[in-house]
């Protein structure tokens, strides 16, 4: 194996993790909102679009005859939960939310596009439609979030001076 094919390899479990981690972060979020129904159902169709990214890596370890990391996935995944209890105690927990999730869509954004790079040089040409898949979809939601950070904190600041629950 090369360099190249070792580092893609890597870099593919690494994404399956991710991905499964962005699940156990994102499920719990969607649970808990109240008062933003645009917010739950954006997530919520990122949800489905990440089971489907996870699909497609899956199906891209298969062909190069990689098997995942159950370690990583359990890991990433217990961390992940973590990280979304984490911002249950905040005030403002949704706008807090809005900002991690804008930072892991764009972590999300930078791993495939190494994962691309990585694709070309390990000859595994193949997995780039997948790849472009994932990234593509990874693109929208972080343009999604970024362009509605705004809307979103000046709608808890109007619930929150109206007096009602602000925080999901």
């Amino acid at each position: 194996m090369t360099a190249a094919q070792d580092l893609f390899i890597t870099g593919l479990r690494n994404a399956h993790a991710m991905e499964n981690q962005a699940l156990s972060i994102m499920r719990p979020q969607v649970e808990r909102i109240e008062n933003y129904p645009q917010v739950a159902e954006r997530l919520n169709a990122h949800i489905r679009e990440t089971e489907a990214q996870v699909t497609r890596l899956e199906e891209v370890l298969d062909r190069v005859g990689a098997d995942r990391s159950a370690l990583k996935d359990a890991a990433l995944s217990l961390g992940g939960t973590m990280a979304s209890i984490g911002h249950t105690f905040a005030p403002d927990e949704i706008v807090k939310n809005s900002f991690a999730n804008h930072a892991f869509e764009n972590y999300e954004i930078a791993a495939y596009r190494s994962l691309l790079a990585l694709s070309d040089a390990a000859g595994v040409a193949e997995a780039g439609s997948a790849l472009r898949q994932n990234l593509s979809e990874e693109e929208a939601m972080a343009e999604w979030i970024l362009n509605n950070i705004e809307p979103l904190t000046l709608q808890f600041l109007a619930l929150k001076e109206g007096g009602e629950r602000a925080k999901t």
